[in-house]
């Protein structure tokens, strides 16, 4: 604990994102390590995507061998003599060892639990196994009004644990989190049992659905009630009739959840695949550790 922080003080500096919204503004993020190494592309492609809810530019991750076994015979990649000329270059693009960054941020990937949001930003999250945070423990008077707002729209008691927040709706889709990689995931915890509330599977393109479709995912999902939808936006942005009624709260695998983004009024939780699919079949956000 910071010296000088009290226990609730310290709780709700937990629950907030370390970078925030706004903390790559401008911004380039390069993301590297040896847990970015070890990620498939898909799983790269999610972390990029979300730099951009920190502020961001863009998100990148220095070409290596993971990333030129994918690239390796597909459609539109360079064939024979130009692959080799293409590789040679792609080879010089990570960043110099010696690169100087305008900020360095250090994570561990063993301490990063399965998180989940709380509010109406995707900043405002915290670790399954945390409590809704106090708005009384927040000095700064912006935030804390931030957080007061927020548990209002949400309709969050403080202090209350997030695995007793029970939910109407789930959605597995969007473009952060619908890829071949996602659908196999939540396929694997929709084996667990079957949904206890009405859970939409919305693939991120029709590639992705003819390739589950293919490996028989749908029929997974389908035998754990849970709804296989085609490809496309869907509840991610509450398009083509795709929305939540007022107050409705919804386990969304989705980038954000602004005010309204789902719906007027709806509420929405931002978690991974697996959490999505642990939350549809115990009705409430769960931590999917425990299954």
């Amino acid at each position: 604990m910071p010296e000088g922080m009290s226990a609730p003080e310290a709780r709700f500096a937990r629950a907030q994102a370390r970078i925030g919204v706004g903390g790559a503004i401008d911004h380039v993020v390069e993301l590297a390590g040896s847990a970015v190494r070890a990620m498939s592309m898909e799983q790269r492609m999610t972390i990029c995507n979300m730099s951009l809810e920190a502020g961001a530019q863009t998100g990148i991750v220095a070409p290596d061998e993971t990333t030129f076994a994918y690239l390796d015979g597909r459609p539109d990649a360079p064939k024979g003599a130009q692959w080799d000329k293409a590789l040679a270059y792609w080879r010089t693009l990570p960043s110099h060892p010696d690169a100087v960054f305008d900020a360095e941020h250090q994570f561990s990937a063993a301490d990063i639990a399965p998180t989940v949001s709380w509010g109406t930003s995707p900043e405002q999250a915290s670790s399954i196994d945390g409590t809704v945070p106090d708005p009384r423990f927040v000095t700064d008077p912006d935030k804390r009004q931030e957080v007061v707002a927020a548990l209002d729209y949400m309709g969050l008691t403080p202090g209350m644990a997030l695995t007793s927040i029970a939910v109407d709706r789930v959605f597995i889709g969007s473009c952060t989190n619908a890829r071949i990689e996602d659908l196999r995931a939540a396929a694997a915890v929709a084996r667990r049992g079957y949904a206890v509330v009405p859970t939409w599977v919305v693939p991120g393109s029709s590639a992705v659905k003819r390739q589950a479709e293919a490996e028989g995912i749908d029929r997974i999902f389908a035998a754990a009630g849970f709804e296989w939808h085609d490809a496309g936006c869907s509840l991610c942005t509450a398009l083509n009739g795709d929305l939540l009624v007022e107050h409705e709260r919804c386990a969304s695998t989705s980038n954000r959840n602004f005010r309204g983004r789902q719906g007027r009024n709806g509420r929405t939780h931002l978690l991974s695949p697996a959490m999505a699919a642990a939350a549809a079949i115990t009705g409430r956000l769960t931590d999917v550790r425990k299954l």
